[in-house]
C-alpha cells in the first residue's frame, strides 16, 4: 500500500486484555450459577438452613453482579473515550480479591481444624481467587492500545489489478498487498470473531486489446473500413499497419480498395473460394471478380468528380430550408470554436466512469424485504392459512404424546387408564390429523413460493426490459445474468423453506414451552441464560454473515461476465493464443468468490458449534434435575415426556437461532431482486393513450430540431450542443462528421433511446417526447450499423410478427438481391439461421436489414453507417434500391463513405455536437474552403493517389 494513502487503514483502539476480561467476568459469572443451581437442589432434596440459604444468596449476588459488569464493559465501555477501566470498576475488583483472600482463607483454617468442608467450596474459592487475581492486574496494567486493521467498511478492501489485457509486468501486485488465510493470526480468543479477515478480493477491470498486444502474426478484420472516416483510415493504414507493424506480418481483410496496393500480395475470394490472388495490378486484369470491386470504386469516384465539376443551379431543397439550416450552421459553428478553445475545466465537465461498482446494500435486512416478500403472493392471504396448519399440527402432536403418556400403564401391574381399542383409536385420529395438517401445510407454502417467486421473477425482467439503454451502458451482463440466475433460484428452492421453517420453529418452540411450564419449570432456570447466550451469539455472527453473504453476490456477477465473454470470443482468443491468460483471469475470479463463501460456511459452522454445545449443556441440567427429584413427586409417564420435550426444547431453540441466521443470509437474494424492480430507471410508457398519433402519421416525414442537447449520463458531457436543424419531408438527407461528432448519438435521439438533456423533437408537427415509445418506433425505419438476426429461420427475421405473406417477403428479398441466395438453400424461407445470424456473412446481414424495412415501407427511414461493412457494389446495389423504392420517403443517411452521401438532397456536416455545414453537395463542394469540400479532397486523394 503506497505511503500517504488516505485509505491505508484505520487505526482500532482497544483496552489491552479486553476481551479477555469479558470473557473471564462471563466465565465467573456462569461458574457462580452452576454452583448455585447445583446446591438448589441438593438442598431442595436434603433439606435447607440458614447456612445454606445465606451460601446462595451470595451466590446469586455473584452471578447477578458479574453478568452486570459483563454487560457495561460490553455495551458502554467499548466504545468509551476513557484510557483504562473506570475508577470504581477497579475499587471494585480489589475488594472482590481481598474478599476472595479472606474466604480462602477461612476455609483453609477450617480445614485445619478438622471441619468438614464440601469439595465444592474449596474447588470456588480457588477459581475466584485466580479470577480475582486476573482483574487486579487488567485493572492496573490495562490501558488502550492502537493496531492497524485490515478490514474496511464492512469486509472488502484491496486494490484494483488489470486482468485481461494486461503484461506480465503490470499484472504484478505492488506494495504488499498480501491477502492472509483465513485463522492465520488468530489466537484462541481472536478466532471467535472475524477480526483476522484480510482484504478479501482484488477486483479486476477490463482492458481492450490494442496494437501493442497484438502478437507477430497480426490479423484486423475490417480496421480500416468504412465505419471510420477518411481521415482516421488513413492515419490507422499509414501509422499502425505500415509504421509499427511494418516488420511484421500482417493480414487485413477489407472492403476498401484504395488500401490494397500497398499489399504485397492480395486474395480475392467468392463464395468461400480463393478466386484471384497475386499483386494488383497484376490480378486487375486477370479476371472478372477483381475488376468488378475495383470497377465499382472507381465508377463512385468518378460520380464524386462530376458532382464537383457541376454548375450549381437550381436544387431540390426548399430555399428557405437551405438558407435556415445554412444560417443555424453558421451560429453553431461559431459556438463550436468557442467550445474548441475552451478547456474541459472552464467547461465544467464533470468526470465520472461509465460503468459503476455493483451497489450494495448495508446493515440490516429491512423489514420492508420480509413484508414485501410475504405478502406478494395474493397479498398475504395464505400466510394465516400456513400458521393456522402449522398451529394445529403441533397441538395435535403435543395430544397425542401426552394421550399416550397419561393412558398407557408404567407398568405390567397397573391397570390401564383406558381400553387397548380406545386408546390405538384415539391416537390414530390425533396422527390422522396431524398429517393432513402437514398435507394442508405443504400445499400452501409450496402454492405461496410458487407465486411469489414468479411474481418476482416477471417484475424483475420487466424491469430490466424497460430499462433505458444507459442502464445497459453502465451494467455488465454478469450482474444481470447473476440476479436472474443465482437469486431467482434462491427466492424458487431456498427461501420458502427457510421463512416457513423460522415460523414453524417458533410455533414449535412455544408449545414445547408451554408442555414444560406444566411438568418441569425448573428447567427454565438454565433454559433462559442459555437462550439469551444463544441471542447474543446469533447478533454477533449476523452482522459479519450478512456482509458476507452480500459479498457472495457482488463476487460472482465478475465470473459470470468474465465466462460469457470468453465464450463469446473464444475464437479470437484461440487466434491470439490467449488462452492461460484468460484462464489464469477465471481463476483468480473464482477465487475471489470462493473466498467469501468460504468464509460463510466457517462462519455458519462456527456458529453452530456453539449453539449445539449450550444445547448439550441444557439438555444434561434437565436429566440432572428430573434425576434430583424425589420419588412420587411426578409421574414416571409424564417426566418421560418432560425428558423427551426437553430434549426438543434445547434442539429447537438452536435450530430457531440457526434459521433466523440463515434465513437472513438467503433474503438477501430477494433483497437483491427488489433492488432492481424498484430502483432501476425506465423508459417512457409504451402507449400513452391520451396523446396516441394517427394511424397516417407521419405523413410527410418533416424533422424538427430546436437546440437539442444531449448526454449519455447526468455525469457525462454533452454530446449534442445546442442543434438545431430542419430535415425536409419527402428528401434525402446525409450526414456526415469525424468520428465521434455526434452522428450516431443524433439517431438516437429521434428513436428516443437517449432522452435530450434539452431541446425537442418534431416528426410533422408532433413532438416526439408527447407520445409512446411503441407509437414512434413503430413508426420509423432504421438499418443500424451493426446488422442484428436472431436465431430461427430467415422467414422469422424478416417477419418476426409474422404480418406479410411469402409473396411479399420474396418480393422484398428479391429487391435486396438476397432472393438467389435464400432459394439455393435447402429450406429457402425456413432456411436456419444460426445465433446472431453467424452463417451468414456481414454483408449479407446488412442486405436482411434492408429487406425488413423494404417490408415496413415506413415514411422516415434511418440509415445508420448501414454500408459500413460491405463493398462499394453492394453499396450501389443498396442505394439503388433506396432510391427506387423510397423515393417519396424522408431518407437519413450517415456514412463516412463520402460516395454513399452524394445524391443526397441535402448534406449536414456535423463537428463536436454542432452543425458547421448544411447544404446541398453541390453547393458545399464549390467552395473550396468548406469542411466537406476538403473531406471529399482527401478522400479522393487517398483513392487516387492508391490507384494509381
Amino acid at each position: 500500500m503506497e505511503e500517504g494513502d488516505p485509505k491505508e487503514g484505520f487505526r482500532n483502539s482497544q483496552t489491552l486484555y479486553y476481551r479477555h476480561t469479558l470473557i473471564c467476568c462471563l466465565g465467573v459469572s456462569a461458574t457462580s450459577l452452576v454452583f448455585c443451581v447445583l446446591y438448589y437442589f441438593s438442598w431442595y432434596r436434603y433439606g435447607w438452613s440458614e447456612e445454606k440459604l445465606v451460601t446462595l444468596s451470595d451466590l446469586a449476588i455473584r452471578t447477578l453482579s458479574w453478568g452486570a459488569v459483563f454487560v457495561y464493559l460490553h455495551t458502554q465501555f467499548s466504545n468509551s473515550g476513557e484510557s483504562k477501566f473506570p475508577y470504581l470498576l477497579r475499587v471494585w475488583w480489589g475488594f472482590y480479591f481481598s474478599l476472595s483472600c479472606y474466604c480462602l482463607v477461612i476455609d483453609f483454617v477450617l480445614y485445619q481444624k478438622d471441619v468438614s468442608l464440601p469439595i465444592q467450596s474449596l474447588v470456588s474459592d480457588v477459581a475466584f481467587l485466580i479470577a480475582a487475581l486476573f482483574f487486579i492486574y487488567v485493572g492496573f496494567i490495562g490501558k488502550k492500545e492502537e493496531r492497524d486493521t485490515l478490514l474496511e467498511d464492512p469486509l472488502l478492501n484491496g486494490t484494483r489489478n488489470t486482468s485481461i489485457g494486461n503484461t506480465e509486468e503490470s499484472s504484478k501486485p505492488k506494495g504488499d498487498e498480501t491477502v492472509k488465510a483465513p485463522y492465520s493470526n488468530a489466537g484462541i480468543f481472536s478466532i471467535l470473531t472475524f477480526s483476522w479477515l484480510s482484504p478479501l478480493i482484488a477486483v479486476g477491470k477490463k482492458k481492450t486489446l490494442d496494437h501493442e498486444d497484438v502478437p507477430e502474426l497480426d490479423k484486423s478484420d475490417s480496421v480500416l473500413g468504412s465505419a471510420v472516416d477518411a481521415h482516421t483510415g488513413s492515419h490507422l493504414f499509414k501509422e499502425c499497419l505500415m509504421g509499427l507493424l511494418s516488420s511484421k506480418t500482417v493480414i487485413y481483410v477489407t472492403h476498401q480498395v484504395e488500401f490494397l496496393p500497398a499489399a504485397d500480395i492480395i486474395l480475392v475470394m467468392k463464395d468461400g473460394r480463393i478466386t484471384q490472388s497475386g499483386k494488383f495490378n497484376d490480378i486487375l486484369n486477370s479476371g472478372t471478380d477483381f475488376m468488378d470491386l475495383v470497377g465499382a470504386h472507381n465508377e463512385a469516384l468518378s460520380t464524386l468528380d462530376s458532382i464537383g465539376k457541376e454548375p450549381v443551379e437550381t436544387t431540390s431543397i426548399n430555399e428557405e430550408d437551405s438558407n435556415s439550416a445554412s444560417t443555424n450552421g453558421t451560429v453553431q459553428k461559431l459556438d463550436n470554436r468557442d467550445v474548441q478553445d475552451s478547456k474541459p475545466e472552464d467547461l465544467g465537465v464533470p468526470k465520472g466512469q461509465l460503468v459503476q461498482e455493483e451497489e450494495r446494500e448495508k446493515g440490516k435486512v429491512g423489514f420492508s424485504v420480509y413484508w414485501k416478500y410475504i405478502t406478494t403472493a395474493y397479498r398475504g392471504a395464505l400466510v394465516p392459512f400456513i400458521l393456522l396448519a402449522q398451529i394445529l399440527f403441533q397441538l395435535l402432536q403435543i395430544g397425542s404424546n401426552y394421550w399416550m403418556a397419561w393412558a398407557t400403564p408404567v407398568s405390567t401391574d397397573l391397570k390401564p387408564a383406558v381400553a387397548s381399542s380406545t386408546l390405538i383409536i384415539v391416537y390414530v385420529a390425533l396422527s390422522v390429523g396431524s398429517s393432513f395438517c402437514v398435507l394442508f401445510r405443504a400445499l400452501l407454502l409450496a402454492t405461496a413460493g410458487y407465486k411469489t417467486a414468479t411474481i418476482l421473477f416477471n417484475k424483475m425482467h420487466l424491469c430490466i426490459f424497460r430499462a433505458p439503454m444507459s442502464f445497459f451502458d453502465a451494467t455488465p451482463s454478469g450482474r444481470i445474468l447473476n440476479r436472474a440466475s443465482t437469486d431467482q433460484n434462491s427466492v424458487d428452492l431456498n427461501i420458502p423453506n427457510r421463512v416457513a421453517g423460522v415460523a414453524f420453529s417458533m410455533i414449535r418452540l412455544l408449545g414445547i414451552i408451554a408442555v414444560m411450564s406444566q411438568v418441569a419449570w425448573q428447567v427454565f432456570i438454565i433454559f433462559i441464560p442459555v437462550v439469551t447466550a444463544c441471542v447474543l451469539y446469533q447478533q454477533y455472527y449476523i452482522s459479519s454473515a450478512r456482509e458476507l453473504a452480500r459479498l457472495i453476490g457482488v463476487c460472482k456477477a465478475p465470473v459470470i461476465q468474465h465466462f460469457s465473454e470468453t465464450i463469446s470470443g473464444s475464437a479470437t482468443i484461440r487466434s491470439f493464443d490467449q488462452e492461460s491468460k484468460f484462464r489464469d483471469t477465471n481463476m483468480k475470479l473464482m477465487d475471489g468468490y470462493c473466498r467469501p463463501m468460504f468464509y460463510s460456511d466457517s462462519a455458519m459452522e462456527w456458529l453452530c458449534f456453539r449453539l449445539d454445545m449450550l444445547s448439550s449443556i441444557a439438555f444434561a441440567f434437565s436429566l440432572i434435575f428430573l434425576i434430583s427429584v424425589p420419588e412420587g413427586v411426578i409421574n414416571p409417564g409424564i417426566a418421560g415426556l418432560a425428558v423427551t420435550y426437553g430434549l426438543n426444547l434445547n434442539i429447537l431453540q438452536a435450530q430457531l437461532i440457526w434459521s433466523l441466521c440463515n434465513m437472513e443470509n438467503k433474503i438477501i437474494s430477494v433483497e437483491r431482486i427488489l433492488q432492481y424492480t424498484t430502483s432501476l430507471p425506465s423508459e417512457p410508457p409504451l402507449v400513452i393513450e391520451c396523446n396516441r398519433p394517427d394511424h397516417s402519421w407521419p405523413s410527410q416525414g418533416k424533422i424538427d430540431m430546436h437546440d437539442l442537447q444531449v448526454r449519455y449520463a447526468p455525469h457525462l458531457p454533452l454530446v449534442l450542443r445546442g442543434l438545431t436543424c430542419t430535415f425536409p419531408g419527402g428528401m434525402k438527407t446525409g450526414i456526415v462528421g469525424r468520428t465521434g461528432s455526434g452522428k450516431s448519438t443524433l439517431i438516437q435521439t429521434l428513436f428516443r433511446i437517449v432522452d435530450p438533456a434539452a431541446g425537442r423533437i418534431l416528426i410533422d408537427g408532433i413532438d416526439i417526447s408527447s407520445i409512446g415509445l411503441h407509437d414512434l418506433r413503430s413508426r420509423l425505419s432504421i438499418i443500424p450499423q451493426d446488422p442484428t438476426m436472431f436465431e430461427g429461420t430467415v422467414r422469422s427475421n424478416l417477419d418476426p410478427l409474422e404480418e406479410y405473406t411469402d409473396e411479399q417477403i420474396w418480393e422484398a428479398l428479391d429487391k435486396c438481391q438476397l432472393g438467389d441466395e435464400v432459394r439455393k438453400k435447402e429450406g429457402k424461407l425456413d432456411s436456419a439461421v444460426s445465433e446472431n445470424g453467424e452463417n451468414w456473412s456481414m454483408g449479407q446481414r446488412q442486405l436482411v436489414c434492408l429487406g425488413r424495412v423494404l417490408l415496413k415501407k415506413s415514411k422516415v427511414l434511418v440509415l445508420d453507417e448501414a454500408t459500413a461493412s460491405v463493398d462499394t457494389a453492394t453499396d450501389t446495389v443498396i442505394q439503388q434500391t433506396l432510391r427506387q423504392h423510397f423515393s417519396d420517403c424522408t431518407v437519413i443517411t450517415i456514412a463516412h463513405r463520402i460516395t454513399s452521401v452524394l445524391d443526397s438532397d441535402v448534406v449536414l456536416l456535423l463537428s463536436h455536437g454542432l452543425i458547421e455545414e448544411c447544404d446541398s453537395p453541390a453547393r458545399l463542394l464549390e467552395n473550396k474552403l468548406s469542411s466537406f469540400a476538403q473531406l471529399v479532397a482527401e478522400y479522393t486523394m487517398r483513392s487516387n493517389s492508391s490507384l494509381e
